[in-house]
């Protein structure tokens, strides 16, 4: 079996997970592993039925078209839908690879012998060896002891738990760390903050979460409200909705809306296509898809790219405020924060609110202050009037209900 093509431009895949053990009879379209791209993870589905030699380990890093295992089609299924042994004569041994040469053992050193480099930090601090316990082997001062003591610290010796490990990082970790440090080397990126009043969101869930529950089947939450928000204010400020490509400008007629989503394998952004054309209910019940699919690891490279401009929820997590960082090659992306009761003045009287702090944050070669900041400021009529501005007087029927 070779490694099919998960998407355009993906031209390398790490394997994750072995999901069947060398050996093991597979059926055809079973899974049998987990790799991972720089945009998801996927599952490797068998091509055909009978017992896999594997030709990968976890871990590595292995071409789209680079054959990864052997299906031994000819083979039974064993009795009982246990895993068989590979026939014996069938297998070809893989020709061991030579054993690079070991490394001489490391010096040794007397109790309370600083190592070169420790004895270079000692000497730079004007500090005796012999006033400093090693941590090392037998006794050595590591390079470490030396940058930890102090005169003070006298001979008191280092203790607790100091233990620390190592995990290479995953395909998809590298590349979104790889996609961070470029947008904020590549964009003048920029961020502005506003607070909205979540109480007209409160009263209407309040009104109606059960009866939108019972009806549809998904919950009434905050992103759809968000959502139809930040598509009411791409309209009125396009700019936003819009990327850089080389000397142009590309601007979008549609709002495809990227969603944040924490998933077992890093933060994915998986997109609401058209989100502008979607009900309340078409939200929910995208969104809630979208999750169950990161989640599970089902999501696909498709259902991944896209995107126009995001919205990310700090707030699930306790934030109260942050600067979003933008999704490439997107311009603009909300940060949602955590709702907090906070005195505010109304009508010339303090009264108490549910509170959220909002950040946009955005590509200021293309998006200026006046866009901004006007952005923002739709979207928080819509989210503080969202009766009148996002369901047009009528709450059931925008509802559905």
């Amino acid at each position: 079996m070779k490694v099919p093509s998960p998407g355009e431009s993906i031209t390398e895949v790490e394997i994750a997970t072995w999901l069947v053990k060398d050996g093991d009879y597979v059926e055809k379209d079973q899974a049998i592993a987990e790799v991972d791209s720089d945009k998801a993870t996927l599952e490797l589905p068998a091509e055909e039925s009978g017992i896999i030699t594997l030709k990968a380990e976890e871990g590595d890093v292995v071409e789209v078209g680079q054959v990864v295992c052997l299906i031994d089609t000819s083979a039974a299924k064993p009795e009982g839908g246990a895993a068989a042994e590979a026939p014996k004569a069938e297998v070809k041994e893989e020709p061991k690879k030579e054993e690079a040469p070991k490394a001489a053992p490391a010096a040794t050193y007397a109790t309370g012998t600083p190592s070169p480099a420790a004895k270079k930090v000692l000497d730079e601090k004007g500090i005796d060896a012999s006033q400093v316990n090693g941590s090392g082997r037998d006794g050595r001062i590591t390079q470490e002891d030396a940058v930890r003591f102090t005169p003070s610290m006298g001979t008191v010796p280092v203790t607790g738990n100091r233990a620390q490990s190592e995990k290479k990082l995953s395909s998809l970790r590298r590349k979104i760390a790889q996609r961070l440090v470029s947008v904020k080397n590549e964009t003048a990126m920029l961020t502005t903050f506003n607070e909205v009043d979540m109480s007209g969101i409160f009263a209407l869930r309040n009104q109606y979460k059960d009866e939108f529950k019972a009806k549809h089947g998904v919950g009434l939450g905050f992103m759809s409200f968000f959502t139809k928000a930040v598509t009411r204010a791409l309209e009125l400020y396009p700019d936003v909705n819009s990327m850089i490509d080389g000397d142009y400008q590309v601007k979008y007629d549609f709002a495809d809306v990227s969603v944040a989503v924490s998933g077992p394998k890093g933060l994915m952004v998986p997109v609401v296509r058209n989100a502008e054309n979607l009900t309340f209910r078409g939200v929910e019940q995208s969104i809630k898809d979208l999750a169950i699919k990161v989640r599970d690891g089902k999501i696909s490279v498709d259902e991944m790219t896209g995107g126009t401009f995001t919205i990310t929820n700090g707030g699930v997590f306790g934030s109260m405020m942050s600067t979003p960082i933008l999704n490439p090659p997107q311009s603009g992306i909300l940060g949602m924060h955590n709702i907090v009761e906070r005195p505010v003045v109304k009508n010339g009287q303090i009264v108490i609110a549910p509170m959220m702090y909002i950040a946009l944050s955005y590509d200021h070669r293309v998006i200026d202050g006046r866009e901004s900041v006007g952005f923002l400021v739709a979207v928080k009529e819509a989210v503080e009037d969202p009766l009148n501005v996002l369901m047009g007087g009528d709450a059931k029927k925008a509802l559905e209900l």
